[in-house]
């Protein structure tokens, strides 16, 4: 397949279908429990990460692909004739992931040109973008092009969620400007926003059903928006939160999936999320 090709990791939270559709490579980061060490997706399925979740008394960790997984898939593509890859990865505040990407390009120099991208976002955020650059090379668009195209997506990304824990994204320190909410958490549920590429307070509610209506609430202060994805960390009342939207957002509208272990080792059982761009001017 010539022309561009994209990669991404695996905290896209994109389905082995959609991935597959558009040539998308997907790069696995690594899970941890205790002494076990799982590869995303190859090792470890998102039902496989959450029932171990709620079974072990460790709370899981992630790592970042080596340098090596990246290398391996620019040069299989190279192989399969691409001109240029294009890889779009997780946030730089919350993961080495990038750094490895970078590497792994820098080991291919002579071999294929591949521009990688910090998404500043992750999840159905990262998934979205990638998708766009995916659609957009599978119609012959230049790696200008789409270089142009995700950085237009980028600042146009919002992420916003509600937990159930915070214990996960503290002991992954990832809590950043959220800090200060540890010690609320027997009194609120906290609401995040990841829209800025770190993870920092949006809101606080008093139960979890006024978590999901401030989740809703933010939601409709937009006119309008695109490419809204709901995802979850098997949360029993999604449902629920669906409902509460679909006067303006029917389902058959939105991108709905599950967090995957990357993102569900930091944010936890139970989260509820929104993923949308802002749309155009």
């Amino acid at each position: 397949m010539p022309g561009v090709r994209i990669v991404t990791d695996s905290s896209c939270d994109l389905s082995q279908q959609e991935a597959a559709e558009l040539g998308v490579a997907v790069v696995p980061l690594t899970i941890r429990f205790g002494n076990e060490e799982f590869v995303d997706i190859e090792e470890l399925s998102v039902a496989d990460f959450y029932r171990r979740m709620a079974e072990s008394s460790d709370l899981p960790e992630t790592a970042a692909p080596a340098p090596g997984r990246f290398e391996e898939a620019f040069r299989r593509l190279a192989g399969e004739g691409a001109d240029t890859v294009v890889c779009i990865n997780l946030s730089s505040d919350l993961s080495a992931t990038i750094e490895s990407a970078r590497n792994g390009a820098r080991a291919v120099a002579d071999t294929v040109e591949v521009r990688v991208i910090d998404s500043r976002t992750l999840t159905a955020g990262l998934g979205t973008i990638v998708l766009e650059a995916a659609k957009a090379a599978r119609d012959g668009a230049s790696a200008d092009d789409i270089e142009a195209l995700a950085a237009g997506l980028i600042t146009r990304t919002r992420v916003f969620a509600t937990l159930d824990t915070l214990d996960n994204l503290k002991k992954g320190g990832r809590i950043g400007a959220a800090q200060h909410l540890v010690g609320s958490m027997l009194s609120f549920k906290p609401v995040i926003n990841v829209s800025e590429g770190k993870v920092e307070e949006a809101g606080r509610a008093r139960t979890r059903k006024k978590s999901l209506l401030w989740l809703r609430d933010k939601l409709f202060e937009e006119p309008t928006v695109e490419h809204l994805a709901v995802c979850d960390g098997e949360a029993p009342d999604v449902d629920e939160f669906l409902d509460l939207i679909a006067e303006r957002y029917p389902r058959d509208q939105i991108r709905t999936g599950r967090i995957g272990a990357v993102i569900g080792a930091h944010g936890g059982p139970r989260l509820v999320g929104i993923c949308y761009l802002t749309a155009t001017t």
